[in-house]
């Protein structure tokens, strides 16, 4: 089993959320939230930070920690042919812009990323991490959890 721990960032302005368009190398393109790979050695705070600003050129700053989630994902259904089952562990914070201006990922797979009104998330071919990080945020659990999103339709892995 591979194993990935991702932080991801929450970015909502009234009633609006950032989303990026994830166009992987193979497989199919979704929406999903800004954020990715914590490295190794790195803090997930600082990670969130990063990703948002590599795939989004927006600079942020933490405002809290929204919660966890970890799903294990069978080879069956990996986006990529041939590889093992997977379970991602994802961290999710709520942020907000303090600088920086909208533009593509350089050099990503990240190729626009857009203001969404919220309404209309549900008819977006999505990651499920948005949904997840949407719920987060909208409920503030105390436990920092939410029930598994389920995957098919519009969205995915």
């Amino acid at each position: 089993m591979s194993f990935r721990l991702a932080a991801y960032g929450v970015c909502i302005e009234g009633e609006r959320v950032l989303l990026a368009h994830y166009v992987p190398p193979e497989g199919r393109p979704s929406w999903t939230l800004p954020g990715g790979r914590v490295e190794h050695g790195e803090d997930p705070f600082d990670a969130v930070v990063r990703e948002v600003m590599e795939e989004t050129g927006y600079e942020v700053v933490v405002e809290r920690l929204l919660g966890v989630d970890s799903r294990v994902i069978p080879a069956a259904e990996r986006r990529v042919p041939g590889r093992l089952t997977h379970q991602n562990v994802g961290i999710f914070y709520r942020v907000k812009i303090t600088g920086g201006s909208l533009r593509p990922e350089e050099n990503g797979d990240v190729t626009e990323s857009v203001w969404t009104p919220i309404c209309e998330v549900t008819g977006l071919r999505r990651s499920s991490l948005v949904d997840i990080g949407l719920a987060l945020a909208q409920t503030v659990p105390a436990t920092g959890h939410v029930a598994s999103i389920q995957v098919g339709g519009l969205i995915q892995h």
